[in-house]
């Protein structure tokens, strides 16, 4: 029994200092979430962008080196 009590002390404890961390921490407001969310919007299609453009070319020199070897 006592070893329940102390658990149910301890969620309490984690429950209050959770609390208390949540009312520290400083949310971005709008205008920044929306910023940031461009960024990554835009990064993610620059890094597609990328790797297609890699790809083909490793595809392509992929290709030209199986020809080469099979004629």
């Amino acid at each position: 029994m006592a070893d329940v009590k102390q658990w149910v002390q301890q969620l309490k404890d984690y429950v209050n200092e959770l609390r208390a961390e949540m009312r520290r921490v400083t949310w971005p407001n709008r205008k920044q979430v929306q910023g940031t969310t461009a960024v990554v919007i835009i990064s993610v299609f620059l890094f597609a962008g990328y790797f297609f453009v890699i790809d083909r070319l490793l595809e392509a020199g992929e290709l030209r080196l199986f020809n080469y070897f099979t004629k």
